[in-house]
């Protein structure tokens, strides 16, 4: 049975089935649905606190729309529902149950201001919960790089070994990007701290409701300031969306090595079973699709944001129906987050290492060729000439099939020089603060710890 819409007295048909196919949005702003009860629960004291509803009134508005979300949190809102909405859903619902008061409710309230209030209390779950999947990552990630601080593996450019860094090292790089990501999700958390409601449909409302006394009751820091603004504003989801985008280029760069440390011909790594897949053609294959559905997902995410800022581009004061439009590219990016990020984070903590492995490629000598350049300058031959000379001495030992160091000593290349071809030795003079020593990495991944704890605070910043 249809229920009846939300406006409609001055048009003399009801809506063809055509526009309700592509106008109706209940098909998925139903995921509003415990958003769009909190606020109007907010909205029925704030009305009987300005003298719009008696108190008996408001409050048997709000025990009606407690009735609706327990009724459909048990049950769930049926998949042929006829509602337009959620908003037309929850008021429908709510008639059922407290009779023709429902339609008191609406009372100096606009969908426009309902809606970007229900979304915006998602938009900022959705940020809380972002923030706590990536600490939890940057977490177990200065985990792992406490326990292999001291564990040797070539750093690459271009693709190519270029010098030894710690696989402890390699965590850290991450836990920088998913610090900043962790901290821009809280900035914009800030931004969005603002309660739309009581805009109305773009002038404000005509009640004396205490906006400030509303926004707190909601859970908001502070009321938006514009109605105008207040009603056409969706920089919260842009930002969400933006954070989230930035955090999956992350992830998809994190996803990216780990795929080339698997591969069968660098071998630094090996993923757990639980954590792989296999070919149904080939028995003997173990695929790191969780990691290129990382990285492919990096590709939406980034979509998503272009997709919303393209449709806010061009719209002018104050709402526009385009702004339905804003709400699926957060629900889907959410729920891949959602996702993607605990088996990551499992990951991390139970991929395995072939240390042997990692340290026999970080000794090959010519990703200690740098070191080599550094002991000519230490005894004062100019960096640049020294660079030359070992240079000149690698083209050498490459097109002989030899190591620098079975070339020997040279007119312009001590035995004393010879010794700086070490690994361990590499390692430990990277001593400066944001080295790779072991002892710097080490002490590196306590203070990320200590980061990380302070970001999980409310309000908390590294």
């Amino acid at each position: 049975m249809a229920r009846a819409q939300l406006w409609g007295g001055r048009f003399a048909e009801p809506p063809a089935e055509v526009l309700k196919r592509f106008n109706d949005s209940f098909s998925f702003d139903r995921a509003l649905l415990e958003q769009d009860v909190a606020g109007s629960i907010a909205w029925a004291r704030a009305l009987g606190r300005a003298g719009a509803l008696t108190g008996r009134e408001a409050a048997r508005l709000v025990r009606g729309l407690k009735a609706v979300l327990a009724y459909a949190r048990k049950r769930g809102i049926p998949a042929d529902a006829p509602d337009e909405d959620v908003h037309s859903f929850v008021e429908g619902s709510l008639l059922s149950r407290v009779g023709a008061l429902a339609g008191k409710l609406h009372t100096g309230r606009s969908r426009n201001d309902q809606v970007a209030t229900d979304f915006r209390l998602y938009v900022k779950e959705s940020l809380v919960e972002a923030k706590d999947l990536t600490l939890e990552l940057a977490g177990a990630l200065a985990d792992r790089a406490r326990k292999e601080a001291a564990t040797p593996m070539p750093g690459y450019t271009h693709v190519k070994r270029a010098e030894p860094v710690t696989f402890g090292h390699w965590c850290l790089a991450y836990v920088e990007m998913l610090l900043r990501d962790a901290g821009r999700l809280s900035d914009a958390l800030d931004r969005a701290d603002e309660c739309p409601l009581g805009s109305g449909a773009l002038s404000g409302t005509p009640l004396p409701i205490d906006r400030a006394a509303l926004a707190k009751s909601l859970g908001f820091g502070r009321p938006t300031a514009n109605s105008l603004d207040a009603v056409s504003d969706r920089d919260a989801a842009a930002e969400y969306l933006f954070a989230a985008s930035l955090l999956f280029v992350h992830l998809s760069r994190l996803s990216e090595d780990v795929i080339f440390f698997n591969a069968d011909e660098v071998g630094f790594v090996s993923l757990p079973d639980a954590l792989a897949t296999g070919s149904s053609r080939m028995p003997q294959k173990k695929n790191p699709d969780l990691l290129e559905l990382a990285r492919g997902h990096a590709g939406r995410a980034i979509g998503e944001l272009a997709g919303l800022l393209a449709v806010l581009k061009g719209l002018p004061l104050a709402y526009d129906k385009d702004m339905q439009l804003d709400k699926e590219p957060v629900f889907r990016v959410r729920a891949t987050l959602a996702a993607a990020v605990p088996a990551l984070t499992l990951l991390v903590e139970r991929i395995d290492l072939d240390r042997s492995r990692m340290l026999r490629a970080a000794s090959d000598d010519r990703l200690l060729a740098t070191e080599l350049a550094d002991a000519l300058a230490k005894r004062g031959v100019p960096f640049r000439k020294a660079h030359g000379i070992v240079g000149r001495r690698i083209a050498r030992a490459e097109a002989e099939g030899k190591t620098l160091r079975a070339l020997g000593a040279s007119g312009e290349i001590s035995q004393k020089d010879l010794a700086a071809l070490d690994v361990k030795r590499a390692l430990s003079k990277r001593s400066a603060f944001g080295g790779t020593s072991p002892a710097r990495v080490a002490q590196a991944a306590l203070s990320a710890k200590k980061r990380i704890a302070a970001l999980r605070r409310p309000g908390g910043s590294a």
